[in-house]
């Protein structure tokens, strides 16, 4: 399929008439998935993989890549980026602009090439879910071990957080909505899409992303109050959650995504033994250590401190305040990064130049399998950390590649952790990095969930 823009209000109306209209023209196609299936663990270890919403329109990347690409086999969970928290403070699925992602969510009409089951989405009264999140609905039926969680907040969502997690009644309402929108499934109606019920069964448990309590992150929505408040939350949706699986039968999830700097993790809560005692498990942030703001190249996701440089951040020093405040090791997970920070005017290829060149200037990020093969690769067990440089360009890439996952899955499963997450799924490469990760967990001692 072509990449489309993401269409809001009016927009979502006119583009699924005309949607539907195509998908009836359009022959079906007879394709179905028998396999590959994903894992309930990995010897004993977990991958968590964040997928984004928008990147069936954003990269061409639809549900159905998993499957075929082999990347399920190396998955055991997948976290949807994301759900919203709203400026109603709770959680909503709306066609406002900036407020939430209908349209990819559950709008879409779905082709039968891009679907899981070959089927196409043709809305009417007989189905009420398309998107992506009638795609999950599909994988789960092919691949019934992959558990599917919904992401809430991320960088951008997180500004509602503050408020909606200051009193009682606000935690009490966010989360019973959180539930009623995702695991009740009852999605705001539009034409025949949606109603009670419609997602029902896409999701089995709630992963809060928010950035970052007391601190804030791209907004500045953000309170002193933020620490209690957020591990009252915490708990209140671990009680709600358990209230609503009594009634289901189910266990439901609870997860989050943390920092790695000390400074972000005392002061809101995340070291906290409250937090532990919630939690299923939590997925700590293993990468942006360095990027446009530490004004020259430096590894943005390296194992090992490269000495005293970045504020020593590495991986291993992130997952070690958890440890050092009480974290089960089986409650972390590693974060990797299926993409990479970029430079250009550099003149040193074969290390980090960590001193800032008013030359160098940030280029950003770019996924994985952009960058993969650009000019010369370079990789340091020390620090654990893989870099690329092209000297024709004087562009300097910090990435992840298969070594350097693969000592990460080494140190991990040495470590007793609980297993890995990836930022995103997307970007991989035919899942190099991701089969790295599941070849080197199946071939270590068999870790703690076994």
């Amino acid at each position: 399929m072509s990449p489309r823009p993401l269409l809001r209000g009016a927009a979502i109306a006119a583009a699924t008439t005309a949607l539907i209209a195509a998908s009836a023209a359009a022959p079906a196609v007879a394709k179905g998935h028998d396999g590959p299936e994903g894992p309930s663990d990995i010897n004993g270890y977990r991958s968590v993989g964040y997928l984004m919403a928008d990147t069936p329109v954003t990269r061409d990347f639809e549900i159905e890549d998993l499957l075929t690409t082999g990347a399920i086999e190396d998955v055991t969970h997948i976290n949807y980026a994301f759900g919203n928290v709203t400026a109603n403070l709770t959680c909503e699925i709306t066609d406002v602009a900036g407020e939430g992602d209908a349209y990819n969510d559950y709008l879409r009409l779905v082709s039968p090439q891009d679907s899981v089951d070959g089927k196409r989405d043709l809305p009417n009264r007989h189905q009420r879910l398309a998107g992506n999140f009638n795609q999950l609905k599909k994988l789960k039926a092919v691949s019934p071990e992959t558990k599917v969680l919904i992401s809430l907040g991320g960088w951008t969502w997180s500004d509602n957080f503050s408020a909606a997690a200051a009193t009682a009644e606000s935690r009490e309402r966010l989360v019973s909505s959180c539930i009623d929108l995702y695991l009740k499934g009852d999605l705001p109606r539009v034409g025949h899409l949606g109603g009670p019920g419609a997602a029902a069964g896409v999701f089995d448990g709630i992963d809060v992303d928010w950035e970052w309590p007391v601190n804030g992150g791209e907004t500045a929505n953000a309170s002193p109050a933020d620490r209690e408040n957020f591990l009252a939350l915490m708990e209140e949706f671990r009680r709600q959650l358990d209230v609503y699986g009594a009634e289901t039968g189910e266990d439901y999830l609870l997860t989050a995504f943390a920092p790695a700097g000390g400074w972000n993790t005392n002061a809101g809560g995340w070291t906290d033994p409250r937090l532990f005692d919630v939690v299923d498990w939590l997925n700590i942030q293993g990468y942006d250590y360095a990027g446009g703001w530490t004004g020259n190249t430096g590894h943005q996701g390296n194992l090992h401190p490269d000495g005293s440089n970045n504020w020593g951040l590495a991986l291993d020093n992130a997952v070690g305040l958890y440890t050092a405040a009480g974290a089960r090791p089986e409650q972390l997970n590693v974060g990797i990064p299926a993409y990479g920070q970029g430079w250009t005017g550099v003149t040193v290829g074969d290390r980090a130049v960590w001193t800032p060149d008013p030359a160098v200037s940030s280029i950003g990020t770019k996924p994985y399998y952009e960058i993969r093969s650009i000019g010369e690769g370079y990789y340091d067990p020390a620090i654990g950390a893989s870099w690329r440089y092209d000297a024709a360009t004087g562009q300097w890439w910090s990435l992840d590649d298969p070594k350097s996952v693969e000592q990460k899955a080494e140190w991990l499963a040495e470590q007793g952790y609980g297993g890995a997450m990836w930022w995103d799924l997307s970007g991989d490469y035919r899942n190099e990095l991701g089969g790295a990760l599941g070849e080197t967990l199946r071939a270590a001692e068999e870790g703690p969930l076994g």
